[in-house]
């Protein structure tokens, strides 16, 4: 159990300082070429410990089928990476990560529709409070970030967008995993991501970053393929709503991290100006986002 807590927690504080270093790296080069520089060093990394512990997939024993659902995860992965750093354009590292918790959450609604899976009262309850906990959230700028003229709308329209192509991807690779195992799965999608978004990309703008936008990118590289790992070694200790709501806390991160920086680096980047009101709906958005992976196990149950 503390293994599993221990690996679940590295994943959260993984992905809550990621938007922080997203934010810095993207000062210097756009977002289709830093999603590119991470599907690269992610598919590299992981193909070469495929390849050491002899689990590289076969490809010649996969069917259509198999390679349209590859195709449509591919999409999916790719483009929540793009809308979401896309949205990192437009908001800031807290806003991000607090829409995007509507990922897992639009998962569990698309299991209803696409493997029947029934949604407990205390799913429902969950999301009304992540509902309510997102008004709350942005209280006063909630007329700003509903309409997409503005920036702010604009990024919260893409991180929605976001979070339903996310959802594709999660309830396609759970249709994958009956024929690869998830990090032949991850590497399959890597290393077709890499060449999707090659054509798009301008790999030379690396020559043009500082150092710290330089080594921001570097770390937001490394944080993909040290996070998911973590996550997958994770579900071999703890049983996934527990990881689930554990994850849930990754906001938590990202907000405190953006007050650290705000404090003692200030500058570097834009002040958020959260309230209490802010801080109370980013802990609904918690809470409700923790109930709905908690109340996985009395579902299937």
């Amino acid at each position: 159990m503390k293994i599993g807590f221990a690996l679940t927690l590295t994943t959260a504080v993984c992905w809550g300082i990621l938007p922080i270093a997203l934010k810095l790296a993207l000062q210097g080069m756009d977002p289709v070429t830093i999603t590119w520089y991470r599907f690269t060093v992610a598919a590299l990394l992981l193909g070469i410990i495929l390849t050491v512990t002899g689990s590289l997939p076969t490809l010649k024993s996969l069917s259509r089928p198999v390679w349209l659902l590859l195709l449509l995860a591919i999409i999916g992965l790719a483009g929540n990476y793009v809308l979401y750093l896309t949205a990192l354009s437009y908001t800031t590292p807290s806003v991000a990560q607090i829409v995007i918790q509507l990922a897992p959450v639009l998962l569990l609604l698309g299991g209803l529709i696409v493997f029947r899976e029934k949604f407990s009262t205390r799913q429902w309850a969950g999301f009304v409070l992540l509902m309510l906990g997102l008004a709350l959230f942005f209280n006063r700028r909630l007329p700003e970030a509903l309409d997409p003229s503005t920036d702010t709308g604009l990024g919260v329209a893409l991180l929605v967008l976001a979070a339903i192509v996310w959802a594709v991807y999660g309830l396609t690779q759970k249709q994958l995993t009956k024929h690869l195992r998830p990090q032949q799965i991850l590497w399959l999608v890597y290393l077709g991501a890499v060449l999707v978004l090659f054509p798009a990309a301008s790999v030379g703008q690396v020559r043009d970053l500082d150092a710290l936008q330089f080594w921001m990118l570097i770390f937001s590289c490394l944080n993909t393929l040290i996070a998911y790992s973590a996550f997958a070694e994770a579900l071999k200790h703890w049983e996934m709503s527990r990881i689930g709501a554990v994850l849930a806390s990754a906001p938590l991160f990202t907000l405190a991290c953006v007050w650290f920086i705000e404090w003692f680096i200030p500058g570097l980047l834009k002040p958020e100006g959260l309230n209490a009101l802010n801080m109370f709906g980013a802990l609904l958005v918690v809470a409700g986002s923790a109930v709905c992976a908690l109340s996985v196990e009395d579902v299937h149950a």
